[in-house]
C-alpha cells in the first residue's frame, strides 16, 4: 500500500487519528489503526503533530519510534487474527490465559521486532520457526 514511503505511511496513521477524534467513517483498516493509537494515550498527541513525520528514531539513544510500536501491533494482531505463522493464535490465547491483552502483545512484539531486525541483518527472509520458538519461550 505504502511501499517503503515512510512519511506517507504516517501521515496515513495522522489521518486515521484525525478521523477518529472527529467522528468521520472509517474503514476496517483505518478503525483498527486508530484503535491502536486509541490504546496508547502516550503517543496520541505526539502522532497528531506535523513534525512527527519526517523524524529518526534513534534506539541507541533510547528513543522509542510510536508509529514502529504501533505498527508491530498491528502486524501481531494480523497473525494471530490468520493464525499465520500457525500456531500463533494458540500461544496467544495461552498467553492471554495468564497475562492482560496488552502486557501478551508487548511481549510477542518484542519476539517478532527481534525477529524481523534478524532478517534484515542476514538479509534473509525471517525465520518462522525461530520466532515461534521464542514466542513458546513466554509460556510457562
Amino acid at each position: 500500500m505504502f511501499g517503503n514511503d515512510r512519511d506517507s505511511l504516517r501521515r496515513y496513521y495522522q489521518q486515521c487519528w484525525q478521523k477518529k477524534q472527529t467522528n468521520q467513517p472509517m474503514d476496517a483498516l483505518e478503525q483498527q489503526i486508530a484503535q491502536v493509537i486509541s490504546e496508547h494515550p502516550e503517543y496520541q498527541a505526539f502522532i497528531t503533530q506535523e513534525r512527527s513525520v519526517g523524524r529518526n528514531f534513534l534506539p541507541e539513544m533510547g528513543e522509542t519510534n510510536p508509529f514502529l510500536h504501533l505498527g508491530l501491533h498491528l502486524g501481531l494482531r494480523e497473525q494471530i487474527a490468520t493464525d499465520r505463522p500457525t500456531g500463533i493464535r494458540a500461544i496467544y490465547q495461552k498467553l492471554l490465559t495468564l497475562k492482560d491483552l496488552h502486557t501478551t502483545e508487548h511481549e510477542m512484539m518484542e519476539c517478532l521486532a527481534e525477529s524481523i531486525w534478524q532478517a534484515q541483518r542476514d538479509n534473509t527472509m525471517p525465520d518462522e520457526q525461530r520466532y515461534l520458538q521464542k514466542l513458546m519461550n513466554l509460556l510457562p
